[in-house]
């Protein structure tokens, strides 16, 4: 007696290859979606922190962090003063070390945070103390050029970023072009400073790690 061989059908079978393809583009939408958050979200840093100075500015006539007379104007200790020159002087990544800011750049998180301009910390010997971006990198401001001959009032920086994700930061914020304009790669992995810009970020780059700073 033969037995009756049975299989799928061409339609059962497109019924489950229209199934995974949905799965795979609901898959692939969703981190389009996730990815698309993360840039905002890291835009949204570059132009939030510049508010607080120009609120800083506005209220006290001074610039968080170089503000001379902090002790008097938001209650701080008179050791976090700067010395009003009118420049946020120091690195953009200036950390506090055995608990207290040895810079203004350092100093601009306290002076703001006090002042009720931003949240976090005002804890110098906190671990949080120095705030970080979506990715988890470093994020700070300096009134020093990251990188010589670049001109701006100062420098809002923040590190370990992805290619892919600078790619489409400076498409939102700038001209599209990573080593042009206000929004720039500055090095690569980890650093404060590099000697030149870097070339524009390409697809090959996206896996990679940089930092990026907006000059305003």
């Amino acid at each position: 007696m033969n037995k009756q061989q049975s299989g799928f059908t061409l339609v059962e079978i497109a019924i489950v290859l229209v199934i995974i393809g949905l799965l795979l583009g609901g898959v692939l939408k969703g981190q389009e979606l996730i990815n698309s958050a993360k840039v905002k979200n890291l835009a949204n840093d570059f132009r939030t922190i510049p508010t607080f100075v120009y609120a800083y500015q506005d209220k006290f006539r001074a610039l968080p962090g170089d503000d001379r007379a902090a002790d008097a104007h938001i209650g701080v200790a008179a050791a976090t003063n700067g010395n009003g020159n009118g420049r946020i002087e120091g690195n953009w990544n200036d950390i506090p070390a055995a608990g207290a800011c040895a810079s203004e750049a350092c100093n601009f998180w306290l002076h703001v945070r006090v002042a009720n301009l931003a949240t976090g910390t005002t804890n110098q010997g906190s671990a949080d103390y120095t705030p970080r971006n979506a990715e988890g990198g470093l994020m700070g401001i300096t009134g020093v050029a990251p990188v010589a001959g670049w001109t701006g009032n100062y420098f809002v920086c923040s590190t370990g970023i992805q290619g892919r994700f600078i790619r489409q930061l400076d498409l939102s914020m700038d001209d599209g072009a990573t080593n042009t304009g206000n929004v720039r790669v500055i090095c690569q992995d980890v650093c404060a400073t590099a000697a030149a810009f870097p070339a524009a970020l390409t697809v090959a780059d996206d896996a990679n790690l940089y930092t990026v700073c907006s000059s305003y």
